[in-house]
């Protein structure tokens, strides 16, 4: 993980217990003698990435609806602070605002950003739902809502255009695309998932997800390579681009479409525990 990142030691189960009560109920004892959860638990995956929200960040509540993603904290704290790194070595200073493609219902990379480093964000989603949802989380939290704002994209086949204003600059922008190409693919490589975290047959996933969230024809190389090219209009207004890719397959094609329209891009590796990952960055130079 990243230098910076809080998550590089274990789980304080204690301390995480006294932040969310809840959580309790799933701790146990593994076969190591230490406190762990039953990561195969959805709830007991949403009890401890709330746990972590309130102890770690300093939310005063936190909820996600029910069949929505739930995403590991950890992971993405550590997208926060590339992105960072990533701005210094721009040499960005001062005040930043950055956009969040995806949002969701969890709103986890706009709370990240703002409480971490003090970021203004902005997330889009398609989801009226999870804009709810996510507005919802911001209300409940005075302390970073003023520093966070969400907007609802109303045409499914653009990105950029409808979110980014006419008088908006941002730092940079970062997204988690959808990572399966379909509803079967997705529940193909779930159940291969299900049976490393012993799960029964009909076990639904561990962090959730719809399917705006978990899919998209053509999976996560085409919603990339689409991006790519929407950016391309919206070069004055954002000084990076980055999009996470989970598929190293997939950085070829993403590569060659970078190319065609003359950007200039970087891939940052990321490793957390077992998983591997990278950020692909990019921007158009004059």
């Amino acid at each position: 993980m990243h230098p910076k990142n809080l998550h590089n030691n274990p789980y304080e189960f204690q301390e995480l217990i006294k932040a969310n009560h809840e959580l309790e109920q799933f701790v146990m004892v593994n076969e190591l003698d230490k406190l762990t959860v039953d990561f195969a638990n959805s709830k007991a995956v949403y009890e401890l990435n709330k746990a972590i929200l309130l102890k770690d960040y300093g939310l005063k509540d936190y909820h996600i609806p029910e069949g929505y993603l739930c995403p590991p904290i950890p992971g993405r704290a550590d997208y926060i602070h590339h992105i960072a790194s990533i701005l210094e070595q721009e040499g960005f200073t001062g005040n930043v605002k950055g956009l969040d493609i995806g949002v969701g219902a969890n709103c986890v990379y706009p709370i990240l950003g703002a409480s971490i480093y003090n970021w203004k964000m902005v997330g889009s989603d398609i989801d009226e739902n999870a804009i709810a949802a996510a507005k919802a989380n911001l209300k409940c939290n005075s302390q970073i809502s003023k520093s966070i704002e969400i907007r609802h994209q109303a045409d499914r086949s653009n990105i950029f255009e409808g979110i980014i204003k006419t008088d908006d600059y941002f730092q940079f922008t970062m997204c988690n695309p959808p990572f399966y190409s379909s509803k079967e693919n997705a529940e193909r490589e779930t159940r291969q998932k299900q049976k490393g975290l012993a799960y029964s047959a009909d076990a639904k996933r561990n962090f959730g997800g719809q399917a705006n969230e978990l899919w998209c024809n053509g999976g996560e190389a085409l919603f990339i390579k689409r991006m790519i090219k929407q950016s391309t209009a919206y070069k004055k207004q954002v000084g990076v681009f980055t999009s996470l890719v989970s598929k190293s397959e997939n950085l070829p094609k993403i590569k060659k479409q970078l190319i065609k329209l003359g950007a200039r891009y970087e891939v940052v590796k990321m490793e957390q525990g077992n998983k591997k990952s990278r950020i692909i960055t990019w921007k158009f130079i004059e």
